[in-house]
């Protein structure tokens, strides 16, 4: 089993250190393991990574009020939730990035302390470690330009306070020039971080331009000098080895990451998330507050419009605004699903949970939230407006509105998993909605949008029209209006009447010919269908991920193995 620290912290920020790392074991640990023994798997990983004095502190981040962890404390945090597992292979991307020398020391110490006793290879890339720091290596690769100028045992760097040492060790195989280059032109100054004064003698950037020819002729000279090195030769035939035993057992399959079943996991995402969106102010409650304020607004806009002849337009003008604009700012909560798709990213990664645990859980844990804010800021408006009151009609109109919700929301998911950026990401999805209110048919009736494009196809994928149509019927259907506004009562204008049907078929152009109860079901399909696309998008991604990142070059860096294998052999 493997495991993969990213280099950026990608944490739920509400949630405390206690919380974050169990319910990573509840979704990690097997089925078979008690919910007591998981829970203390959890404490016991804490303790290992000293986190025993924050482990009720929430974890923090730019986006919430509280300060939270430190970023040495966050690193250990997201190496706790790769380690529950106890994988015999751990990779670190740049665990000591952002960090000060000595909380890079404590996070390495930590580390290389767990991982001899657990029998665990440690893989990790870092920039420029202190001298503390590279002691605790067993293992030394040194690159160039993605090159290797070295790649051996790091004692051999830790024991000497030259750079000749380092490579000339063992002298069997080193040309006499590489030799007087060392002597002439590489001595260690006392005093100095032998990390330091590697990096520094293979960096060619800021040479000066004259003598840049001369450096890549060095590096040059070094790179041959180590490929016909014994060191060299010993450590292809252990890489030969490796690759011969991994041939051997191919077949065999590779167990990696989560062992809990997909109930489970639904189970522990949708109540982690349920938690995460309770405490997190802009993801909902926020949202609730703007809805409150705008439906208050709404509600005084169009207060008791009555039945004449002007209420029409009236009632028509205010459910357009409920179904197009106020589920418009759905998109408020964009940045907290950006976040989400953050954390997936890392934990998917390592394999905690399936993609379509997660979409599901998603959609499970924000159903009560959406209809909070459907239920109590609707029924302010329409109860303002004074539309049809009666239960039934009420429960279909917060009905729809949470379904319209629920829908931008998921729309809103699949915007976040193509667009990982907060202001493209909102235009995207403003600039989507605001195409299907445009040919939606209100402000330009169904019969008269141009057939191309917008009548064939927008008309009828946009969502709105289906809302529209349901909130229409649902208010329409059922009542009578004056067929005029009757203002000339004295010339002796005999009143007619107008149907809700006649309305909605002749005013509104909409098609009469089913039920408001089809175009709910028409929605919720769409909830549904829009969700199956979100998952398509992250299988999709999963498969692409790896050929776009294919072909990069890398760039100077020290990369060090902290084997801590008994035998401290088949490090790669």
């Amino acid at each position: 089993m493997q495991a993969y620290v990213t280099q950026d912290d990608a944490l739920m920020t509400t949630l405390t250190v206690r919380e974050a790392i169990t319910y990573s074991a509840m979704l990690q640990l097997p089925d078979a393991m008690p919910a007591s023994e998981k829970k203390r798997r959890a404490e016991t990983t804490i303790r290992e990574m000293g986190l025993q004095d924050c482990i009720d502190t929430r974890i923090g981040g730019s986006w919430s009020a509280a300060k939270g962890l430190s970023g040495g404390q966050k690193r250990r945090v997201s190496i706790c939730i790769e380690i529950l597992m106890r994988p015999k292979l751990l990779f670190l991307d740049e665990p000591t990035s952002g960090l000060d020398s000595a909380a890079s020391y404590h996070v390495m110490k930590r580390i290389a302390h767990l991982a001899r006793p657990e029998g665990m290879t440690v893989i990790a890339s870092i920039h420029q470690p202190a001298a503390e720091v590279f002691q605790l290596f067993h293992n030394l690769s040194l690159l160039c330009s993605g090159t290797t100028l070295y790649f051996g045992p790091a004692s051999l760097a830790q024991q000497v306070g030259t750079f000749l040492l380092l490579f000339c060790s063992n002298m069997q195989g080193w040309s006499l020039e590489l030799l007087k280059m060392f002597i002439a032109g590489f001595p260690c100054p006392p005093q100095r971080n032998p990390s330091d004064h590697y990096l520094r003698t293979v960096n060619k950037d800021f040479d000066e331009q004259d003598s840049t020819t001369a450096a890549e002729e060095n590096i040059e000279i070094l790179v041959k000098s180590y490929q016909s090195s014994e060191i060299s030769q010993q450590t292809e035939q252990q890489v030969a080895g490796i690759c011969q035993l991994g041939r051997a057992s191919r077949r065999r399959t590779v167990q990696k990451g989560s062992q809990a079943s997909f109930v489970t996991q639904c189970s522990v995402l949708t109540r982690r998330s349920f938690v995460n969106m309770y405490r997190d102010l802009g993801y909902y409650w926020l949202r609730f507050a703007i809805y409150l304020g705008l439906c208050f607004c709404v509600g005084t806009v169009f207060y008791d419009v009555g039945h004449d002849f002007g209420s029409i337009q009236a009632r028509g003008s205010m459910l357009l605004f409920v179904a197009a604009f106020l589920t418009f700012m759905t998109i408020g909560g964009f940045p907290s699903f950006v976040e989400d798709m953050k954390i997936f990213g890392r934990e998917r990664l390592n394999g905690h949970y399936e993609v379509g645990s997660f979409v599901l859980s998603h959609a499970l844990s924000s159903i009560p939230y959406l209809i909070i804010v459907s239920l109590i800021p609707g029924a302010v408006a329409y109860l303002l407006v004074g539309l049809q009151r009666t239960p039934q009609h009420f429960a279909f109109f917060t009905t729809l509105l949470f379904l319209c919700m629920l829908l931008v929301e998921s729309l809103m998911m699949i915007v976040a998993s193509i667009v990982p950026n907060y202001l493209m990401g909102i235009m995207t999805g403003a600039g989507i909605q605001g195409l299907m209110i445009l040919s939606a048919g209100f402000f330009r009736l169904p019969h008269d949008l141009p057939n191309w494009f917008w009548k064939y196809p927008m008309y009828h994928v946009a969502f709105h029209k289906y809302a529209n149509q349901g909130f229409y019927k649902n208010e329409f259907v059922g009542l009578e209006f004056p067929r005029t506004n009757n203002a000339g009562e004295g010339a002796g204008l005999v009143p007619t009447t107008i149907d809700g049907e006649e309305i909605l078929r002749y005013v509104w152009e909409m098609e009469t010919g089913y039920s408001k109860w089809v175009d709910l079901g028409v929605l919720t399909g769409m909830v549904v269908v829009y969700r199956a696309v979100f998952w398509g998008v992250l299988k999709f991604g999963e498969k692409i991920k790896p050929i776009l990142r294919g072909g990069g070059s890398a760039k100077r860096a020290t990369t060090v193995d902290v084997d801590a294998c008994s035998d401290g052999e088949n490090a790669v």
